[in-house]
């Protein structure tokens, strides 16, 4: 029996090890991510391939950061521009803009706006393989575009939203 006891603790201290040691691993590469690139900032949401960009931080100011298409038949596009504003003290970069899924792509100005200046960030939503019936009430979509700029904070969103529904059948 005292054999068994000394397995079982043996084992179990095996396996405590093992788990310390995938710990320490991960806390490691935690901050070797944390710290790697020590030119480049990433923010807490980013992955470590991503960069932002550096230099002096500048604000920017939408009049809106979300539009409502209402109610469309799926497979139709919708394009929107949402316009912004350089109010900071520092020429603004954005150095990337994704949407949150492949049906929203954004296109944005890929050079510096100078202080004071405007800029237009156009977002195309496409509806296709998105809808429901009317019976079913149609389908919600709320799209985010992630924009991603020198300014504090580092990211900032736009949002598309509407219902689209399935083309009405044809009668017979």
């Amino acid at each position: 029996m005292n054999s068994f006891k000394s397995l079982l603790l043996l084992v179990c201290a095996v396996a405590l090890t093992v788990a310390c040691k995938n710990e320490t691993v991960k806390d490691d590469t935690r901050a070797s991510v944390a710290t790697a690139g020590t030119t480049q900032t990433t923010t807490p949401a980013a992955t470590p391939a991503e960069t932002v960009p550096v230099g002096p931080l500048t604000s920017i100011d939408y009049p809106e950061t979300e539009f409502n298409f209402g109610e469309i038949e799926e497979g139709e596009k919708v394009i929107h521009e949402f316009a912004f504003k350089n109010t900071g003290t520092e020429p603004l970069v954005i150095s990337k803009a994704q949407g949150s899924c492949g049906c929203t792509v954004p296109d944005w100005p890929r050079e510096p706006i100078p202080v004071g200046e405007t800029g237009v960030i156009k977002v195309q939503y496409d509806s296709r393989g998105k809808g429901k019936t009317r019976a079913e009430g149609g389908r919600a979509e709320n799209k985010r575009v992630t924009i991603t700029a020198n300014t504090d904070p580092v990211n900032t969103y736009l949002y598309v939203k509407g219902t689209v529904y399935k083309p009405d059948a044809p009668e017979s």
